[in-house]
């Protein structure tokens, strides 16, 4: 089967189109964050927008590989989520969602697929990516639980706390409210992930 008659065509063109509407609605949390103080939290979600990028890229080089010539059109029929709105917590809680199920619904349909259709690579390639999307549901649903619980910035036990800005390190069960070294605010404090989250 040719790649440019194949379902498998079709479901790249929803794949790129949800991951470059992904990267976008990331953008927008990694906006709102640093709009509310969160320096770190911003760039943490800044690199998961640029995981999104580079998926969407893959998606559309094979898009391109199916033609010599140039693709006009794929008709592309799907819905995408537009639930977030501009409240940072619930918006990780909602990401979480949304990659929850890129990465056990979607993307383990879409391989199935291009495996019927004979298509290895592109099926290893939604597969791979399915496992990134679990990563980042994981991800996002630690800190959503941090920024619930309030536990972002303190916890039980005493950990070491490093700004992100000049580098300063102290130990305690809470992170400092301005650093006492540059004066960053506490959204400069490295965040600590659990360790299935990184």
């Amino acid at each position: 089967m040719e790649l440019l008659e194949s379902k498998t065509l079709n479901n790249l063109a929803r794949a790129y189109a949800g991951e470059c509407q992904a990267r976008t609605r990331y953008e927008f949390m990694e906006y709102g964050a640093r709009k509310e103080g969160y320096a770190c939290l911003a760039e943490i979600i800044d690199k998961v927008a640029y995981n999104e990028f580079n998926h969407a890229r893959m998606f559309y080089t094979y898009i391109q590989q199916a033609s010599d010539k140039t693709i006009d059109n794929v008709e592309v029929c799907a819905g995408y989520p537009f639930k977030e709105k501009w409240d940072l917590t619930e918006n990780l809680r909602l990401a979480s969602e949304d990659e929850k199920k890129e990465a056990f619904d979607i993307y383990p349909a879409f391989a199935k697929v291009a495996k019927q259709e004979g298509f290895k690579e592109i099926e290893r390639l939604f597969l791979m990516t399915a496992e990134v999307e679990k990563c980042h549901s994981m991800l996002f649903e630690d800190l959503f639980n941090q920024m619930k619980t309030g536990t972002m910035y303190k916890r039980k036990v005493a950990m070491k706390w490093k700004c992100a800005g000049c580098g300063y390190e102290h130990t305690a069960k809470s992170a400092w409210q301005e650093c006492p070294l540059c004066r960053a605010k506490q959204g400069f404090v490295m965040l600590h992930l659990n360790d299935n989250a990184e």
